[in-house]
C-alpha cells in the first residue's frame, strides 16, 4: 500500500547534509527536508564574518584576474550560495536561477535544433504553449500536444533518434491531471536513449516532488510562485544531474544574460527558507476546501480526493496533494459571478503566494490558447482555478461560500440547515445536447460547403510580385460525410468520372502516420512516408486514367489519417459535388480542399459547432454570417491548405484562404522589393458577375513560362505593364474597400479597370480567341465589361454586371453565349466563406425529405440508384433523415436550394 502523504513527508530525504564543525567524530543522521530548507550552508562559501544570512553583492563587476568571479552576468556570490541551496533540496548535482520561469524554459528548450520531434503534455501553462507554438513556427522544431495521463499515449510518438524531448507536467495546470513521471522516463529512455525527461515542477516544488529522483534528465520550477512564496519577485529555476546538460545550460545562460540578479537571489533565498512551513499550511487548507466544494456536489479536480482518476499514482510519486485545485459550476456565466463575488480571494494570474487567488483559467491565464484548442484538450469555459495561501481556512471557506450564496450557485436547504447546491436549469438540456454530438455512439452527418473564387485583378503579374486581388464566387463545392457500420471508408466524386471507390479502415497504412495531436500544427513539410506508403499499398490499383481520383483520394485519405485521434477510426463515405466547373479556374480545388479538411475537423471532433444561443435571447437574424468563429475558420484554413499542398505541391495559399474566410483579399508574392502576404479587403460589397467558362483547356505552367520568356526579352515593356498593373490593383483595393464610395461610382471605376486590366493582359499574350469571342459578346450591344480571370489562354472570362442591368438583356446574353459553345454562370462575388449545416435540431427541417427532385412527380418507378454502394453499411442518423440518398441523386443545379432547405447554416 503506498504511504500518505503525511507519512511520506514524515520520512528521511538522502539529500546532502553540512556536516557540523564539532571536535566529535560521531556522524548525525541526514536532516530532513524543512531542517534542509531552513538551513542555508555552503562549506565551500564560508562568510569571513560568519553572517547569518547571505550577504548581497550588489555588483556587476569583481576586481582582479583570474577569481572566481569577474563579472555578475558569469557569476555571482549570492547567486551561488542560492544555487547550492536549491541543488541541495532538489535531489540534484547542478542548479541555475534565471530571471523568470518563462526564462528556464527558453534555456531548456534552446538545446533543440531544427527537425527534433518534442512531445508535450495537452494540458500545460498557456505560456508553455506559446512558446512552444513560437519554435515550432520560428525554428522548426515538430511539437506533438497529446494526453500524457496515460505512458502508452507516448508510444506511438516516441521515436528512436527524431524525439529530442519530452515536456511533461504533474499535476497539471489548471485540470491537475497526474502523470506517471517514472514510468514515462523509463519507456521512453528504452526507445530513444538521447531524449530528454523535462518536468515542470511548479505546482508541487521540490519539497512535495523531485522528479529528478523519478527518472527525468531536466526539471524547472517557476521560482515566483512557492519557492519564493510571497510573489514580490520574478525566478525561475533549473536543476539536473547530467554534466553535459548542466554545461549547456550554463553556456546559454551566460550567453544570453538572463542569471537572476543579486537582491533577487537573495531575496529568493530567503523565501525558500520557509517553504516547507508555507506548504504545510497551503496544502491542509487546500484540502478543506477541496472537500467542501466536493461534497456541494460539484466536480472538483484536486489529487487529494478519493475520486481523482490517478490518485494512486500521485501518491507514489509525490509527497503531498499540493495547494492549487480547480472545479467547474457548468455554467462560464455563473463562474465569472461567483469569482466576482469574492473579497479574501484575489482575482489574479499565478499562484504559490502566501495571498489566496482565485481565477478563470480560460480568459485569464491559459486565454492565449485559442477556443477551439481549448474544446479539443477538454478545458471548460467555466472551470474556477483555487490557489490556497496560508490565511485562516475558515475564513477562506466563509468567504467563497458567500461568493457561492451572492452569485446564485447555493442556497440555504431549511429541512437540512445547510447550503446545497442550486440546480442549473439548462443542465439537462446540455446534457443531452453533448450527448447528441459527442457520444461515440452516435456519428453524425456532416454537410459542408465551401465557395470558388475568381481573380478579379492582377493575375499574372502576381508570378512577378504584383498584388493581385481575389474573391470568393457564390458557385461552392459541397462535402457531405456519412456514418457507416462495416469499418469501411468510400469517397464518392461525382465531378470526376463519378469516381466511386472503398476501403477497409484497418488495411490503411496506420503504421505509417505520425498524427497531429489536437491543437498541433502540421509539419512545414508533407509526410512523405504516409504519401508514399497511400501511393504503393491503398491507392496502387488506380492506373493513369484515374489520375485526377487518384489525387483527390491521396488528398482525402492524408488527412483523414493524419487527423484521427488515437484509436478512434470511424467508418464513413465522404461523397463530394460542385456547381463550380472543374478545371477552369475558379479554385474549384481549393473548395474542395476546404470541404474535406472542415469535414474531417468535424469528424475526428478537432472543432466543434458553436452552441446554440438560450430559446430566450432575441437576436437579429445574420442568416448564418460569421456563426463559424474565427479560430476555427483558421484551423480549416490551415488544414485546406495541407490538401492544396498534395494537390499542387507548392500552392500560393490564396485560394484556400478565400474559399474559407470568403470576402475578398490581396496577395502579394515575397521577395520582390514588397512585403509579401495577403490582406483582407474589409467592406467588400458583394457584386453580380457572369463567369462564363470557354470549355478551353489551359496549360498553366506553359503560360506563366512564356510571361516569363517576354519579360526576359523585352525588360522594359513588360516591367512597364507590371507596373501599371500594380496601380489597377492598388486603385481596386482602395475602391472596394471604400464605405462612403457611391455605387454607381464603384461600378464605373471597376468597369475601367477591367478593361485596361485585360488589356494588359492581351498584351502579355495570354488571351484566347475564345476568350476575346467572350468578351465581344459582352461588349456590343450589351455595353458591359469583361476580362479573362486566371491563367487565361482559355478557362474563364468575368464579366462585371450592373446593379440595373436588366433581366431581359442578361437573359438574351446568356442564351447568346450557350448557342456559341460557351457555359456561362451567373453569380455573386464578394459573399461567404465556408460554410456548416447547423447540426442542432433547432436550426433543421424536421420529418420528411424536405427536397423532392424533379423526376419524383408522378413517378411510379422508383428511381435508380446512382451507385448501388449508397446503402450499403449505411447508419441511419436520428433526427434527420439520412442526406446522402437526396444528396447524390439532386441535379447539380438544384444543389444550393436543396442545401439551403434542410435549414439553417452557419458560415464564416
Amino acid at each position: 500500500m503506498a504511504p500518505t502523504p503525511i507519512e511520506t513527508k514524515a520520512m528521511l530525504h538522502d539529500l546532502p547534509t553540512p556536516e557540523p564543525e564539532s571536535p566529535f567524530p560521531r556522524s548525525r543522521k541526514p536532516y530532513r527536508f524543512s531542517t534542509l530548507c531552513a538551513t542555508v550552508d555552503n562549506p565551500d562559501m564560508k562568510d569571513q564574518y560568519g553572517s547569518s544570512s547571505v550577504p548581497i553583492y550588489q555588483t556587476a563587476t569583481f576586481k582582479g584576474v583570474g577569481n572566481e568571479y569577474d563579472y555578475t552576468r558569469s557569476g555571482n556570490p549570492t547567486r551561488t550560495h542560492l544555487q547550492h541551496h536549491i541543488a541541495k533540496i532538489s535531489s540534484a548535482a547542478h542548479a541555475f536561477t534565471v530571471s523568470s520561469g518563462m526564462a528556464a524554459l527558453d534555456v531548456i528548450l534552446r538545446l533543440l535544433k531544427p527537425g527534433d520531434e518534442v512531445i508535450a503534455g495537452d494540458d500545460l501553462y498557456g505560456g508553455t504553449n506559446r512558446l512552444l507554438s513560437y519554435i515550432r513556427k520560428h525554428v522548426g522544431v515538430i511539437v506533438h500536444h497529446i494526453d500524457t495521463t496515460n505512458p502508452e499515449n507516448l508510444h506511438s510518438y516516441v521515436h528512436p533518434t527524431k524525439t529530442a524531448m519530452v515536456l511533461l507536467e504533474s499535476p497539471t495546470n489548471p485540470l491537475l491531471k497526474i502523470v506517471d513521471l517514472a514510468t514515462i522516463s523509463k519507456d521512453v529512455k528504452e526507445i530513444a536513449p538521447g531524449a530528454l525527461i523535462v518536468v515542470d515542477n511548479t505546482m508541487m516544488s521540490p519539497y512535495l516532488q523531485r522528479p529528478l529522483e523519478h527518472g527525468a534528465d531536466i526539471v524547472y520550477d517557476s521560482a515566483t510562485k512557492y519557492l519564493s512564496g510571497h510573489h514580490d519577485l520574478m525566478a525561475g529555476v533549473v536543476t539536473c544531474n547530467r554534466e553535459d546538460v548542466a554545461k549547456q545550460i550554463a553556456f546559454t545562460i551566460n550567453s544570453v544574460g538572463n542569471a537572476l540578479t543579486p537582491i533577487d537571489s537573495f531575496l529568493l533565498l530567503r523565501g525558500i527558507k520557509t517553504l516547507a512551513l508555507r506548504m504545510d499550511r497551503q496544502e491542509a487548507t487546500a484540502q478543506l476546501v477541496a472537500e467542501y466544494l466536493w461534497n456541494l456536489g460539484f466536480h472538483v479536480n484536486y489529487p487529494g480526493l478519493p475520486d481523482h482518476p490517478q490518485r494512486d499514482v500521485h501518491l507514489r510519486i509525490a509527497d503531498g496533494n499540493g495547494a492549487v485545485l480547480s472545479f467547474e459550476t457548468g455554467n462560464k456565466e455563473l463562474s465569472e459571478r461567483i469569482v466576482a463575488a469574492t473579497r479574501l480571494w484575489g482575482i489574479s494570474v499565478s499562484f504559490g503566494a502566501v495571498n489566496s487567488l482565485i481565477s478563470m483559467p480560460c480568459v485569464m491565464s491559459h486565454a492565449s490558447i485559442d477556443a477551439a484548442t481549448r474544446a479539443a484538450r477538454g478545458l471548460p469555459e467555466d472551470l474556477i482555478r483555487l490557489c490556497v495561501g496560508i490565511e485562516d481556512p475558515q475564513d477562506l471557506v466563509s468567504d467563497l461560500e458567500h461568493a457561492l450564496v451572492e452569485a446564485g450557485a447555493v442556497e440555504l436547504n431549511a429541512a437540512q440547515n445547510k447550503y446545497v447546491r442550486v440546480p442549473d436549469p439548462d443542465a439537462l438540456s446540455r446534457a443531452v445536447h453533448d450527448l447528441d454530438l459527442d457520444s461515440g455512439k452516435q456519428e453524425l452527418e456532416w454537410l459542408v460547403s465551401a465557395p470558388g473564387k475568381v481573380i478579379l485583378f492582377g493575375e499574372h503579374a502576381v508570378v512577378h510580385g504584383v498584388t493581385a486581388i481575389a474573391a470568393s464566387v457564390d458557385l461552392r463545392c459541397y462535402g457531405l460525410t456519412s456514418p457507416r457500420t462495416d469499418d469501411k471508408l468510400s469517397v464518392h466524386f461525382t465531378d470526376i468520372d463519378n469516381f466511386y471507390h472503398e476501403w477497409d479502415v484497418q488495411s490503411l497504412p496506420w503504421d505509417s502516420v505520425t498524427p497531429v495531436p489536437v491543437g498541433g500544427e502540421h509539419p512545414e513539410e508533407l509526410d512523405q512516408r504516409l504519401i508514399d506508403a497511400l501511393s504503393s499499398t491503398t491507392l496502387a490499383e488506380l492506373g493513369e486514367e484515374k489520375n485526377a481520383a487518384r489525387a483527390a483520394s491521396l488528398a482525402f485519405l492524408y488527412l483523414y489519417m493524419i487527423l484521427a485521434k488515437g484509436d478512434r477510426r470511424p467508418a464513413l463515405n465522404f461523397t463530394a459535388r460542385s456547381t463550380l466547373p472543374v478545371g477552369a479556374g475558379l479554385g474549384s480545388s481549393a473548395s474542395f480542399s476546404t470541404c474535406g479538411a472542415a469535414a474531417m475537423l468535424l469528424v475526428h471532433r478537432r472543432i466543434s459547432i458553436p452552441p446554440s444561443p438560450p430559446s430566450t435571447v432575441t437576436h437579429t437574424h445574420h442568416e448564418g454570417r460569421r456563426a463559424i468563429p474565427h479560430d476555427i475558420a483558421e484551423e480549416a484554413n490551415r488544414w485546406a491548405f495541407v490538401a492544396e499542398k498534395i494537390l499542387h505541391g507548392n500552392p500560393s495559399g490564396v485560394d484556400n484562404s478565400v474559399s474559407v474566410f470568403g470576402g475578398a483579399l490581396g496577395y502579394t508574392r515575397a521577395g520582390f522589393g514588397r512585403d509579401g502576404g495577403m490582406e483582407g479587403i474589409q467592406g467588400f460589397k458583394s457584386l453580380r458577375f457572369l463567369l462564363t467558362n470557354s470549355k478551353v483547356p489551359r496549360d498553366t505552367k506553359k503560360l506563366v513560362a512564356g510571361v516569363g520568356e517576354k519579360k526576359a526579352n523585352e525588360p522594359e515593356l513588360v516591367n512597364g505593364i507590371l507596373k501599371s498593373i500594380q496601380g489597377i490593383s492598388d486603385e481596386a483595393r482602395r475602391a472596394l474597400a471604400d464605405p462612403e464610395l457611391p455605387r454607381d461610382a464603384l461600378i464605373s471605376a471597376l468597369n475601367t479597370l477591367i478593361k485596361e486590366n485585360h488589356d494588359y493582359l492581351v498584351t502579355l499574350g495570354v488571351s484566347h480567341p475564345a476568350l476575346e469571342t467572350i468578351r465581344e459578346t459582352t461588349q456590343t450591344p450589351f455595353g458591359l465589361y469583361t476580362k479573362l480571370t486566371g491563367a487565361g489562354g482559355g478557362g474563364c472570362a468575368v464579366t462585371l454586371i450592373p446593379d440595373d442591368f436588366k433581366d431581359g438583356d442578361l437573359q438574351t446574353l446568356i442564351d447568346g453565349l450557350i448557342r456559341q459553345g460557351f457555359e456561362p454562370y451567373l453569380t455573386s462575388v464578394g459573399g461567404s466563406g465556408l460554410g456548416i449545416l447547423s447540426p442542432f435540431p433547432e436550426h433543421r427541417t424536421q420529418g420528411s425529405d424536405p427536397h423532392r427532385s424533379r423526376q419524383e412527380a408522378g413517378q411510379v418507378t422508383p428511381p435508380e440508384t446512382p451507385n448501388p454502394e449508397i446503402a450499403e453499411g449505411y447508419e441511419k442518423q436520428s433526427e434527420f433523415n439520412p442526406l446522402r440518398p437526396s444528396f447524390e441523386a439532386s441535379v447539380t443545379t438544384d444543389l444550393p436550394q436543396w442545401a439551403a432547405s434542410l435549414g439553417r447554416w452557419l458560415y464564416v
